[in-house]
């Protein structure tokens, strides 16, 4: 019975692992000179052309203009 719930910790936690190294932040860089780390990859709609990210430093999901944006890259972590 220990057996299986060391090996089904070990197996969630290398899970966990994998998954949260597939993430990484982006710097997504405006017209106007400003900087944005995203959590994640940022999402362009081609028929509204917004940029939907989640922004790293409040945890919460924005939209910016596509117009707006110069450059977005990956950081890395």
């Amino acid at each position: 019975m220990r057996s299986k719930l060391l090996i089904t910790s070990l197996f969630t936690a290398a899970t966990l692992f994998t998954v949260a190294g597939c993430s990484s932040n982006q710097a997504v860089k405006t017209t106007d000179g400003k900087t944005i780390v995203t959590d994640g990859k940022p999402e362009v709609d081609s028929d509204t052309g917004l940029v939907s990210y989640k922004n790293a430093e409040t945890g919460k999901t924005e939209q910016i203009n596509r117009d707006q944006v110069k450059n977005m890259s990956e950081l890395d972590n």
